[in-house]
């Protein structure tokens, strides 16, 4: 199993990445490290993400690395992380 970015998930966590590094590069570099460790589970693991509390009624999952969340969805042989969000955001529409 392979783990693909939509375009706009992938511009989600630039701009994440981006920011942390305002404040302090070295949180930045930590942040992407532990984000890459625990999506690449997902190749492996495709299910291990907990389903979104939010939508549990959607075929979506998240995997949290604090403090951003994580939205994917399976297809395929492609896990696709389909939103980035702060966990502070409040999701009012499900993921695309």
């Amino acid at each position: 199993m392979k783990v693909k970015f939509t375009p706009s998930a992938r511009n989600q966590f630039l701009s994440a990445l981006s920011y942390i590094r305002k404040d302090k590069p070295s949180a930045a570099i930590n942040f992407r490290n532990k984000a890459e460790k625990i999506l690449r589970r997902l190749e492996d693991l495709p299910g291990s993400g907990r389903i979104i509390p939010e939508f549990p009624e959607l075929p979506y999952r998240e995997v949290i690395v604090p403090p951003y969340r994580f939205f994917y969805k399976i297809k395929n042989d492609v896990v696709w992380i389909v939103m980035v969000w702060h966990g502070a955001q409040i999701p009012k529409a499900p993921p695309p």
